[in-house]
């Protein structure tokens, strides 16, 4: 699995359209508040043109892309960390996600109804900004009076989290988000524990007009695209209703169909670089006749760490990486000619594997 996220809106804001159309899903698309209850979820391939190229070279049984785990979760509105809407319901799903896909309304219709009675993007944002804010002091409270107890109890490092935990509180009072509160390595790992939901990275997703497609930003993803840059956040603008035509086609038709509209990508691979940006993550492969397969990881991760996203016991029971960079791969056609050219490495322990990297992994156990 390369990810998860959770995608949350207004209702009505296309959430369940862009849902069904990355994953070609069955997620109920209507027009009235609420028509998700239960989050649905699906898995999506992540596309990767890297993967296609070595199976060029390297023929096999099996070709495995990375994948991104996507929830639909129930429609936001005004109060809900206080029980309106589904409430609470949908917080709690939002809690165990690892990147937010916040979809916003940017277009116009007659026909669909907005729960808020008019289109504003940054409204709209503020809204859900603002109960999930409300909800991370509620989290707030609840482990300030676990860690007052212990703090009593001559517990030093509750004493060090409740420290902490005030800088939290401040900073939800002023409105903004756990993200923004800056922590060294150490005192991160300190509130580990406590997850926050201002704390997870946020993709905007600007669901605009079919004929808003190719041109430049109109008033209502330009004011979002502003607001993003400020915060840190990323932004893709797509059309829910373009992209629930591109999952109804064929791979084939749907590169002459992207041609045909002007895209240079679908919404599934501007979602999957993004978010591979927003979480900071990278892919390495491992190549061979029986399974071509792509993997992810986090930036930085050592060779051992990333065998053991494919076991346990690659990790434990590491002895060397044996690495080919991509780019060499394919310019040597292979990892024999990558040997004969010098550009196959041995990596130890401390190797930190990298963005497309060909691994071969030995270990003992």
């Amino acid at each position: 699995m390369g990810f998860n996220c959770g995608i949350v809106g207004l209702p009505n804001v296309g959430k369940s359209t862009i849902f069904n159309a990355l994953t070609r899903g069955s997620a109920l698309a209507a027009n009235y508040p609420f028509a998700t209850i239960d989050p649905n979820l699906g898995v999506v391939a992540v596309p990767d043109k890297r993967l296609e190229v070595l199976t060029s070279i390297v023929p096999t049984q099996k070709v495995v892309p990375t994948s991104v785990e996507i929830v639909d979760i129930a429609g936001i509105v005004a109060g809900a960390s206080q029980g309106e809407g589904l409430g609470n319901q949908f917080l709690s799903h939002i809690a165990e996600v690892d990147a937010i896909i916040e979809v916003v309304r940017c277009f116009e219709s007659s026909d669909i109804i907005h729960v808020s009675g008019s289109v504003d993007p940054l409204r709209d944002a503020e809204v859900i900004r603002t109960e999930l804010i409300l909800k991370d002091l509620e989290t707030l409270g609840k482990a300030k009076l676990r860690f007052e107890k212990s703090a009593k109890a001559g517990d030093k490092r509750a004493s060090q989290v409740i420290g902490l935990l005030s800088r939290y509180e401040k900073c939800f009072d002023e409105g903004r988000r756990a993200r923004q509160v800056s922590l060294t390595a150490e005192e991160k790992a300190l509130v580990k524990e406590i997850k926050f939901l201002t704390d997870k990275p946020i993709l905007y997703v600007a669901n605009i007009a079919e004929e808003e497609l190719g041109k430049p930003d109109n008033a209502p993803v330009a004011a979002l695209r502003k607001k993003a840059e400020e915060e840190g956040s990323a932004i893709i603008a797509i059309s829910g209703k373009v992209e629930e035509e591109i999952s109804r086609l064929e791979p084939g038709e749907r590169e002459e169909f992207l041609k045909a509209m002007s895209m240079k990508e679908s919404g599934l691979d501007q979602l999957a670089r993004e978010g591979y940006r927003l979480l900071d993550l990278i892919t390495f492969f491992t190549v061979g006749p029986t399974e071509n397969r792509a993997w992810t990881i986090a930036r930085g991760s050592s060779a051992p760490a990333a065998a053991g996203k494919i076991h346990s016991d690659f990790e434990k029971g590491f002895i060397r990486a044996e690495v080919v960079g991509y780019e060499d791969f394919l310019k040597y056609r292979g990892e024999q000619g990558a040997r004969e050219n010098g550009k196959f490495r041995l990596e130890g322990k401390d190797y930190m594997v990298q963005d497309g990297d060909i691994v071969h992994f030995r270990f003992g156990v």
